[in-house]
């Protein structure tokens, strides 16, 4: 059995959808049996119909200056790109579970409100993953996070889980 360690999901705006927000609390309880799982959650900026790319950059900069208050520094950060490193369920599992062996008890995974994250989010990252070259709305891709997150678990610790 893999010790229980933190994760924090960092994540601008709030989630609207109830399916979401029932999805979400689902993966949270079966994540408690493996790890404490906290939420920081920053206000997300409106976006003007029509933004300049000027404006969605000063919209990406004062979300991800939130988004840092809440990183410590101690924490391995992981910021969901649409450019990082694009893994199979496994091999995520595996790149957790070295982490720990290593001794990283706290994980942070960043997500970006609709426009992405700032280039200083990015920076302080320890890593990116990506789950696809697609875009997906933000709320969902706190769902699919957590489900990959607990995937990894019971990956690690032999625990059947449908494929």
């Amino acid at each position: 059995m893999v010790e229980k360690m933190k994760i924090t999901i960092a994540c601008a705006g709030k989630v609207k959808e109830k399916y979401l927000r029932e999805g979400i609390a689902e993966y949270a309880k079966r994540l408690s049996a493996y790890c404490t799982l906290d939420w920081y959650e920053v206000q997300d900026e409106k976006t003007p119909e029509g933004a300049s790319r000027e404006t969605g950059r000063q919209i990406m900069q004062k979300e991800g200056a939130r988004l840092l208050k809440g990183i410590p520094d101690s924490a391995f950060v992981t910021a969901l790109c649409i450019d990082g490193e694009m893994l199979d369920s496994v091999e995520l599992s595996s790149k957790l579970q070295q982490k720990m062996v290593q001794g990283t008890s706290h994980f942070v995974f960043v997500i970006g409100g609709s426009l992405g994250l700032s280039d200083e989010v990015v920076k302080r990252a320890d890593a990116k993953l990506s789950f696809s070259r697609m875009t997906f709305p933000h709320q969902l891709m706190r769902l699919i996070l957590l489900e990959q997150i607990y995937r990894s678990f019971r990956i690690m610790n032999h625990e059947p889980y449908h494929k």
